[in-house]
């Protein structure tokens, strides 16, 4: 007790009470400091307890977090029109615990995963991101904060995804622009537009492709499913690779398939045939195509993280799960029918509830989302 009365501690009577001179208040992630307007410092702790605390809950019906002119954090309270640098569920904190990692498995969703987190201060660029595992993807990053760029092929159904995204959170940052993985020229034009946006690049999602695509070459002489799925991403990332440095720490996400596992690149003596790669219309098969494709992804992924890593860039290869019902088999109606039979026992994306909700509103129709 002598140490508190001489540290000014003793004047309250409650545990929790601030002596005087101190000041609670909170992260915009909800988590509770103490300010010492004396001593002019801050820290975590309780002065008299030692204990930290955080806000349960989100905020009140009508209260909406924002920050003034000098970047603090203050409360809304638009229905009693005021505002204040209070947080007001700090009369509901709880004790900090130490609580066992979650474990996640097939039936989480990716707003789960980033629950908590804030990602206002990070660019994501997602490929593909007007549909399916993409759309997915951009709305959980959107609704945690970052400035998501939806790169497609069809610049009016990424306009109708970022929009959708916004009806269900007004400040979501999302804009599409026209990338067309299919044409080297379309993603040297979309690289130069991007990096003349002067924005730093934190994570970039290689995620488009096709799948049970009949044969067909490209403007640049390539297989069609082979140049989209690995290709155009090979040169996106070229042509991206400095302000992905200069963004460090960063990252480059390659989504891939278990699929991968069912093919090869050899020839029959053992050695690298390229030729099987963009392979002619009679040495054809879709879903061949697609598994190469996909191979040639996770080569590429674990060498561009070699490269990188030392510059703060980090690459990882994800596969999203067996059988993730998603429109990418839409091109053969076998597919389709195979996809349409398994989807009862798969996994969904929230965004076709959304979809769903909104289309009327909207005057959407969920497969104008497709790619």
């Amino acid at each position: 007790m002598a140490a508190l009365k001489y540290a000014g501690m003793d004047d309250t009577d409650s545990e929790d009470e601030l002596p005087p001179g101190w000041e609670e208040r909170s992260t915009k992630d909800g988590w509770v400091y103490y300010a010492n307007h004396d001593d002019m410092k801050t820290q975590w702790e309780h002065p008299k307890t030692g204990k930290k605390k955080r806000c349960a809950g989100d905020l009140p019906y009508g209260w909406e977090q924002e920050t003034d002119e000098k970047g603090q954090i203050v409360y809304v309270d638009h229905i009693n029109k005021r505002s204040t640098y209070f947080d007001p569920r700090q009369a509901f904190t709880v004790e900090d615990v130490v609580v066992k990692p979650k474990r996640y498995d097939g039936n989480t969703a990716a707003l789960e995963i980033l629950q908590g987190r804030d990602l206002s201060d990070k660019v994501v660029l997602i490929t593909g991101g007007n549909s399916g595992i993409g759309l997915e993807t951009a709305r959980s990053l959107a609704l945690h904060g970052a400035h998501v760029v939806l790169a497609c092929r069809n610049l009016t159904r990424g306009n109708k995804a970022a929009r959708l995204i916004q009806d269900e959170w007004h400040k979501a940052r999302v804009e599409a622009m026209m990338c067309d993985l299919s044409s080297m020229r379309s993603v040297r034009d979309f690289a130069q537009a991007f990096n003349a946006k002067k924005l730093p690049l934190h994570i970039l999602v290689c995620n488009a492709a096709v799948c049970t695509q009949p044969w067909s070459l490209t403007e640049d002489g390539f297989e069609s499913t082979f140049q989209i799925c690995h290709l155009g991403h090979f040169l996106l990332v070229q042509c991206l690779e400095d302000v992905l440095r200069r963004s460090a720490p960063a990252r480059v996400v390659v989504v891939s398939s278990e699929s991968h596992r069912f093919t090869d690149l050899s020839d029959t003596c053992g050695k690298v045939d390229l030729a099987l790669l963009s392979p002619p219309k009679t040495n054809y098969w879709s879903m061949l195509a697609y598994n190469r494709a996909k191979l040639c992804n996770i080569l590429f992924s674990n060498e561009l993280n070699r490269r990188l890593s030392p510059h703060g860039v980090t690459c990882n290869a994800v596969h999203p799960g067996n059988m993730m019902y998603t429109a990418i088999h839409r091109s053969w109606w076998l597919m389709t029918f195979l996809f349409t039979l398994a989807r009862p026992f798969t996994k969904s994306m929230g965004w076709t509830d959304i979809a769903d909700v909104t289309k009327q509103k909207n005057g959407l129709e969920v497969t104008d989302l497709k790619q």
